[in-house]
């Protein structure tokens, strides 16, 4: 979802209560699976009362969103050209969602925002835009072609997991970046100059 407002970057200080909470939630959910990773197991993981956690976070979808930034952190953003910088930002996503806890915390949270219009806006403005925003600034791209390229690697990562259960495996790693390079790393053609790739494709 586009969006105009003010973000916050990535990979925030995991410092006291904060640290504490993220590891047991990510510990949590890979123990007992998305869905019953509740608050009030996430809390007592982590050995707080649940109310410390609902005052930092009023949601589980909001712990995961907050979680999942401190877990992936700022992007690897580096390169020669744009190929190495697009080859690195696939490769660095694929290994994030590959560790422990992250990935499916990763698809529970899209799961529920299906459904669930805020949290979708929290999963917009406080997971996505930072990111976006980052490969905008590196890639020189408009918003439309950088959210396109988010759907097709976020999509693909995610669509391998709930299928297999396991993360996507290196050589299939680099079958999809040699799949999307060819897409994104030329000039913005005058097909996506003319309207949104997420309907063209």
């Amino acid at each position: 979802m586009p969006s105009n407002t003010s973000v916050r970057p990535p990979g925030r200080p995991r410092t006291g209560v904060n640290a504490v909470v993220f590891a047991a939630t990510l510990s949590t959910v890979r123990e007992l699976g998305y869905a019953r990773a509740t608050v009030e197991r996430i809390a007592a993981a982590a050995g707080v009362a649940k109310s410390t956690v609902y005052r930092r976070w009023p949601s589980k979808g909001e712990l995961i969103v907050d979680c999942l930034l401190d877990a992936f952190g700022p992007p690897p953003l580096e390169g020669a050209d744009r190929a190495e910088l697009m080859s690195s930002a696939i490769r660095w996503t694929a290994a994030k969602i590959s560790e422990p806890g992250v990935g499916d915390a990763f698809a529970g949270v899209f799961s529920d925002a299906v459904s669930d219009p805020a949290l979708r806006e929290i999963l917009s403005t406080r997971l996505q835009d930072p990111y976006r925003l980052a490969l905008q600034d590196a890639l020189g791209e408009p918003e439309h072609r950088v959210l396109f390229f988010i759907d097709v690697v976020v999509g693909v990562l995610l669509h391998r997991l709930g299928m297999t259960g396991e993360p996507m495996v290196d050589a299939d790693v680099t079958a999809l970046v040699e799949m999307v390079l060819p897409r994104f790393t030329d000039a913005p053609g005058p097909a996506a100059e003319r309207g949104n790739p997420r309907s063209e494709n």
